[in-house]
């Protein structure tokens, strides 16, 4: 049939179907297809998945919403293991330092990937958040019987950990590496909780100007002082410390004796307090009346005793 011809027939039966008729078609076909993409877009809002996908799952459940919805979190869970078990291989060299305390408990965590790009992401940070509140939270279910307790989790430990939500944190990671295209891994956490009369301090460099119940950085210390009062300002300067001058330990001055090098100081006792290079940290805490009972000191890729013993142990094999 020729386009003519075609184009003629649409004219007859268009002037045989009634205009009441043909203007109820258009209005319904018009309403329908608003209120689909009206569904769309409610569902684009609450997942964040695209508009292709989120017609997809509207398609196929009916325009039932919240079996759309469940059925993309479904998909994206599996496409995002998938995903996650491809890249594995990659390697992960950069990341972030994420740190949080709340009163008597504080926790330290380590998220690596492969550029400092994603590294800024918001959907990486927003990861960082769900880790650190779950870590905090498993180390506050932890018993406590010293002044200080620490307690040191790796990737397998921290994967199987579920967050509030219910999905373990393996599954955050997974979905987190579907949606930015790299590889993911949370090298390692550190849960430290202290008994009253000790203070629980810590921060992350760079830092944010005021002092957050959590931040992130290239780097993270906690600190526990033993003090009269909480001191946050100094808890703060002393983790500042910590990160700038990586101490190996605190020192015992009965024991230990300062290094010939001054520059060279392992000891924390004997070492130029940062922020003020015309005393040192042993000075400094006589002076305040406090006492460092532990502390511990992240930083993005550095080499772990434990990297180093399976390495020791691979050689030997």
């Amino acid at each position: 049939m020729r386009h003519v011809d075609i184009f003629r027939l649409s004219l007859c039966v268009h002037k045989m179907i009634p205009r009441q008729l043909l203007r109820s078609i258009h209005t319904n076909y018009f309403l329908c297809n608003t209120s689909k993409k009206t569904l769309m877009a409610k569902l684009r809002k609450k997942t964040g998945y695209t508009f292709v996908n989120c017609k997809k799952a509207l398609e196929l459940h009916d325009n039932d919403l919240e079996k759309a919805e469940i059925w993309l979190k479904e998909q994206a869970q599996s496409q995002s293991w998938s995903q996650a078990a491809k890249l594995q291989s990659r390697v992960t060299a950069q990341g972030l330092i994420a740190v949080i305390t709340n009163n008597n408990h504080g926790a330290l965590v380590e998220i690596n990937c492969e550029t400092d790009f994603v590294a800024r992401n918001k959907k990486f940070h927003e990861l960082a958040e769900t880790i650190l509140s779950t870590v905090l939270n498993h180390g506050m279910t932890m018993q406590q019987n010293a002044p200080v307790n620490k307690t040191m989790l790796y990737t397998e430990s921290i994967n199987s950990l579920s967050a509030s939500d219910g999905k373990s944190l393996g599954d955050h990671s997974a979905l987190t590496i579907g949606s930015v295209g790299e590889n993911i891994n949370i090298r390692r956490a550190l849960c430290m909780s202290v008994q009253p009369g000790v203070f629980l301090y810590g921060c992350t460099h760079p830092a944010p100007v005021n002092p957050v119940p959590s931040s992130v950085g290239r780097y993270g210390a906690l600190v526990a002082l033993k003090s009269k009062e909480n001191n946050a300002t100094m808890g703060m300067q002393l983790c500042q410390h910590i990160i700038g001058m990586n101490p190996v330990k605190i020192g015992n001055s009965e024991v230990d004796e300062p290094h010939s090098d001054a520059e060279d100081e392992p000891v924390m006792l004997y070492q130029e307090f940062l922020l003020d290079p015309s005393m040192s940290v042993q000075q400094l805490l006589q002076n305040e009346g406090i006492e460092i009972i532990d502390f511990v000191r992240f930083e993005i890729g550095e080499t772990l005793e434990r990297d180093q013993t399976m390495d020791s142990v691979e050689t030997c094999g």
